[in-house]
């Protein structure tokens, strides 16, 4: 155990001890200083001195260690401070950013703050300030996929087109499914949220079914039109789109974006559609979802009703969608697209000649 150092004061060094005490002139710093040492002189152990002066055991018993080590000039001159820590010189910086970009750590696939301070001996703290200087996150990663859709262009155009400038007297809905939503309820109650704790959930859960969400999102007006089926093939997305044509009067065309899904090219949805002239159909090209609109929507619907949610059955999960679409049609917000086609393409393309020139090394 641990012992605090005995301070023996001859009479001498009481007698200025006690000199600076009754002082008006002593800083306050060197009194509460002065105030430690005479207790601790008189046998006070370094708790029960803190007690009695309001401070830090810790901070007692430095200055009584000082005291016992230096004697009175150890109290009234501060300890030495290290001085202004030097920058990484320029070459260390390349070299850490040279590494993060052009390797990686042996057995790990990314490196990390630990990993490169190993590497090129600086600190930890030092790695992450040159990281966040130049904008280098290692730890985060992003997916992507450019689209191989050799009517690219076309298709983007004519779906840029319809968010920013819709035709007159016509509709233009942002279609999709959002397939297979499982009903999960969890194995335990969770806990309320209270102060300092999060609302709780439990890891496990058990699946009660599934369900499939047909939403079109009228681009206008942000209103969406939702019907939740058990599947999701060709029947059902004709069922959908005669709901659509039910809710939209008959003098207005209707414009479907939509994407590439066999379903909604079926022959006989091609066979509806020459039935029903005023219906045309918009496809993205192939791995653009992000073109859909109607995907934000879907992300809300998560993030707000089905993540979190605990459902005892498909009945109740349907139930919590239908009651979202509700509470979102009755202020709905349209999503404004404001990129233009000419500035996708010119970043497709640059995504593009980049992925060339990674194949052929």
């Amino acid at each position: 155990m641990r012992l605090a150092p005995i301070i023996l004061l001859t009479a001498m060094e009481r007698k200025k001890l006690e000199a600076l005490r009754s002082s008006r002139k002593t800083p306050a710093r060197l009194l509460e200083r002065v105030a430690m040492v005479l207790l601790a002189a008189d046998g006070l152990q370094n708790h029960t001195i803190a007690q009695k002066l309001g401070q830090d055991p810790g901070k007692v018993g430095r200055w009584r260690a000082r005291y016992s080590k230096l004697g009175l000039a150890g109290i009234e001159q501060d300890a030495t401070r290290p001085g202004r820590i030097q920058p990484i010189r320029p070459q260390k910086q390349s070299e850490v950013l040279r590494l993060t970009q052009h390797s990686k750590p042996e057995g790990a696939t990314h490196w990390s703050r630990a990993l490169m301070a190993r590497k090129v001996g600086i600190s930890p703290s030092s790695v992450g300030r040159i990281w966040s200087a130049n904008g280098f996150k290692p730890h985060r990663v992003k997916s992507f996929k450019v689209s191989n859709d050799k009517r690219f262009e076309e298709k983007l155009r004519d779906i840029v087109g319809l968010y920013q400038s819709p035709p007159e007297h016509a509709v233009v809905f942002s279609c999709d499914e959002k397939s297979q939503i499982q009903a999960l309820d969890r194995t335990q109650p969770g806990l309320p949220m209270k102060k300092g704790r999060n609302n709780t959930m439990t890891h496990d859960y058990k699946r009660n079914g599934t369900t499939s969400l047909f939403a079109a999102m009228n681009i206008l007006d942000g209103k969406v039109i939702g019907q939740c089926m058990n599947k999701h093939r060709h029947q059902e997305w004709l069922s959908f789109l005669r709901l659509i044509d039910k809710e939209v009067p008959k003098t207005q065309a209707v414009h479907i974006i939509c994407d590439n899904y066999a379903t909604h090219k079926h022959a006989k949805v091609q066979a509806w559609q020459k039935r029903n002239p005023r219906f045309s159909f918009h496809f993205t090209p192939t791995s653009a979802s992000w073109l859909n609109m109607v995907e934000r929507f879907f992300r809300d619907l998560t993030e707000r009703s089905v993540r979190r949610g605990v459902f005892q059955s498909v009945d109740d999960l349907i139930h919590a969608i239908e009651e979202h679409i509700e509470v979102h049609n009755r202020n709905p917000k349209p999503f404004i697209w404001t990129a233009s086609a000419n500035d996708i393409l010119a970043k497709v393309t640059r995504a593009r000649r980049t992925l060339d020139k990674l194949q052929s090394v």
